[in-house]
This record gives structure tokens, sequence and C-alpha cells, in this order.
């Protein structure tokens, strides 16, 4: 378990053009040391955010996109194609504009494909798409990617793993089906919290005064039932990335002069 570290930025357009700049240099880094790099995607305002700012960054051509495996912490079940699709949202942000390899982008199922209407088995497919790219260097049954990023709701949700829903408490399974979530549509799929923590490195993002008081909660020394995203951390590092909005309730202690 890594300690949280806070960065905050002057507001959310700084935060996603800074992110996107980390991300850039973090992708590097990894093809360079290992050939490639993997890296988890998350949906919501702040993660398209952080993608349409890498689209629209020079720096963007310094990735191989043919090197990079991309997977989602969640998903929302619907079907292919739908608006409100995580991986329709970052088609439109960042995917449609580079030159990934489709073999590695790593869509979670939707509802009207192989497995249905029924999420359950999307996630035990998509556990199974894991496992297979997972190798003995990896330890368990998913594969330590290099960055997993994470949007971080009003509620202290992450993923799709809301506080006391069955998903936050799953302590076995990589993938899980969400059903009745609070927020629409109430079925989804989505990483657990040790699906997370397989990452090397684990961001947060927040930005907007609707996120201050989660942050608040889940920097306080929460419980992760009750504030999923105080269980979300990486293995070498765990990086919240906020707005001097979303850490507006925050202890100015937490985090340097610098970051502001």
């Amino acid at each position: 378990m890594s300690a949280p570290q806070l960065v905050v930025h002057r507001d959310k357009e700084l935060m996603a053009q800074a992110a996107a700049a980390r991300l850039i240099t973090k992708i590097v880094d990894a093809q360079a040391a290992r050939g490639s790099a993997s890296v988890v995607l998350t949906g919501g305002r702040n993660g398209n955010g952080l993608l349409a700012a890498l689209a629209a960054s020079p720096a963007r051509d310094a990735i191989d996109w043919s090197r990079l495996d991309l997977w989602w912490g969640d998903e929302r079940f619907l079907p292919e194609g739908d608006p409100e699709r995580n991986v329709t949202q970052a088609r439109e942000a960042l995917l449609d504009k580079v030159a990934l390899d489709p073999s590695r982008i790593h869509a979670m199922p939707a509802s009207d494909g192989p497995h249905g209407r029924d999420a359950d088995s999307a996630a035990a497919g998509y556990a199974a798409e894991l496992a297979a790219a997972a190798g003995p260097e990896d330890h368990g049954p998913v594969p330590t990617f290099d960055v997993l990023m994470l949007g971080v709701g009003p509620d202290t949700h992450v993923a799709s793993l809301f506080p006391e829903l069955p998903a936050v408490r799953e302590t076995e399974r990589t993938v899980v089906g969400v059903h009745g979530a609070p927020k629409p549509p109430p079925t989804r799929v989505s990483l657990t919290l040790p699906a997370i923590r397989a990452a090397r490195e684990v961001w947060l993002l927040a930005a907007g005064e609707d996120k201050a008081e989660a942050a608040e909660i889940a920097l306080s020394g929460a419980g992760e039932i009750q504030a999923p995203a105080a269980g979300a951390y990486g293995r070498s590092r765990t990086l919240w990335l906020l707005d001097a909005a979303a850490a507006s309730k925050l202890p100015r202690a937490l985090y340097p002069p610098a970051s502001a």
C-alpha cells in the first residue's frame, strides 16, 4: 500500500493538461523500460477531460500507440456505441485520433454483446480477458497496470464501486457486475478493489466544488466500505490529482505550496 500524494492545480483545465503531460511521460518511460505499456482509463468529466487534453498535446506523438494496452476501470452496461458508454466517449475524445492497435483496446462488454444482458457473465468474461493478459511476473489474475486512473464521485465512489454496496466488499473476484447503482444507469461492470490495487500507480482525479467533501472524507482515514476512494491505491504510488475547488476542504499541510 502506498500513501497518497497530492497535486493541486489552479483549475480543472490546468489539471487536465498537467495530468495528460504526466501520463504521456509515464507511458513513454514504461515503453522504454518494458517495450509496452498498459493503462486503465476512467470516464466522467475528469477522465474525458484528460483524454481530450492528451489528444490536443503535441507531445502525444512521443507515445508508440501501437504498443499500448488500454483497459477500463468500469463501464455502463449499455448497447455498443451508446453515447453514455465510457468507451464511446473515450473514442470521441482520443482513441479515434491515434494509431492504436485495435486488438489492444480492451473494452468491457456491451449489453448487446456475446453475454447478452447478463452483467455478471460480462464481468466474468472481462476477468478472463484480464487473466489471459497477465504474465508470470504479474503474480496474480490481472496485468500489473502502469497507470490506473479513477474519477472520484461526490459520494466517494470510484469505478462503479459505490459506498456500502456489495461490489466494494468483494475480495476475491477482479471484475463484478453491479446492480442497483445509485447513479444511472443502475447496471454496470466494474473492476474491484483487488484488481485496482494490482496497478503500479493509481491516479484519482477530482475537480470541482462538488468533489471537495468526497476528497476530504477519503483522505481523512475513512474506511473503504463507506468511502471506496479510500481503498484505491497503487503498489508503488497513489496520486490524487485535484483542482483548487476539489481541494478546498483539505488541510493545507497535505500538499506542498508549489502544487497550487
